[in-house]
């Protein structure tokens, strides 16, 4: 696999586990570093892909963190219909399927590992474990992320189990699943960074059928905005926008009602990463 490429969970399973080259150790206590013969990446990975493992380039050298891992007889317990998915591996990698594909993808022939089978106590905690190492991360689309969710859910049997596995509120969950409903034209434009998610969120509540000719009216209509108007004459010069206060935004939330959970999720998706730590440590200062 040549580095700066995507890597598919497929192929992955393919150079690991039962297919490796690297030989097997001896059967005794639990190890805490096994080569890759002994370890599968685990077959319910949320993810459609790994994405381009160039950032894990380093794990030849240092691996800064181990993969949590189960053992097979806890893994088959739950998925015995996976058994042929994970060959001979002593173990399924539950988080750290990334940095399995970097080891293998750079030439690194071990890795650090840690067993927890509690994690594998059920099929909700195990999904549940493989969602939350990948929400958040820049590589994980929001729709992949949406996809997740919505297997938890499935899994879980309803919203608010869901919500606690994930530890993440009801309006989190709310709008990654709305994504969803977004015809597939959308998802993949929203996938490729050409809509906005603001904006996604919005066209979800159209029937389907309208929804690719909403956008099209949103993208004319942003088009506009960005020309530049000409020149105006002085007597008939329009007064400038009157700047944003926070009284207005107080104005704006009570008239929304909107819950402390709700405020959060909709500035962790307004602002970027710069943005809320300055946020923060204003409400610290202030608090």
């Amino acid at each position: 696999m040549a580095r700066g490429t995507r890597t598919n969970l497929a192929a992955l399973a393919g150079v690991v586990g039962d297919n490796s080259p690297v030989d097997r150790p001896t059967a005794g206590a639990t190890p805490t570093n096994v080569p890759l013969s002994e370890l599968a990446p685990n077959p319910r990975n949320p993810r459609d892909d790994l994405g381009d493992l160039a950032d894990l380039v380093s794990i030849t050298g240092t691996q800064l963190q181990p993969a949590l891992v189960v053992t097979r007889e806890a893994y088959l317990r739950l998925y015995p219909e996976d058994d042929t998915k994970i060959g001979l591996a002593r173990w399924v990698v539950i988080n750290g399927c990334r940095r399995l594909a970097a080891a293998e993808n750079f030439g690194r022939p071990n890795l650090d590992i840690v067993v927890k089978d509690e994690v594998a106590k059920d099929r909700e905690s195990l999904l549940a474990a493989a969602v939350i190492e990948n929400v958040g991360r820049r590589d994980f689309d929001v729709i992949e992320e949406a996809k997740a969710v919505e297997l938890l859910i499935n899994e879980c049997g309803t919203v608010d189990k869901a919500a606690l596995k994930l530890n993440k509120s009801k309006a989190w969950i709310s709008y990654r699943r709305s994504l969803l409903n977004l015809a597939p034209e959308l998802q993949t434009a929203l996938r490729k960074g050409e809509l906005a998610v603001r904006t996604a969120r919005s066209l979800a509540q159209v029937p389907p059928e309208a929804q690719v000719q909403a956008w099209a009216a949103e993208r004319e209509r942003e088009h506009k905005k960005s020309e530049p108007d000409p020149t105006p004459d002085p007597e008939n010069r329009m007064p400038t926008k009157s700047p944003v206060t926070a009284a207005k935004v107080t104005r704006t939330f009570r008239r929304l009602e909107a819950d402390p959970a709700t405020l959060a999720d909709a500035l962790v998706d307004y602002l970027d990463a710069d943005g809320l730590r300055t946020l923060i440590q204003a409400l610290t200062d202030r608090h």
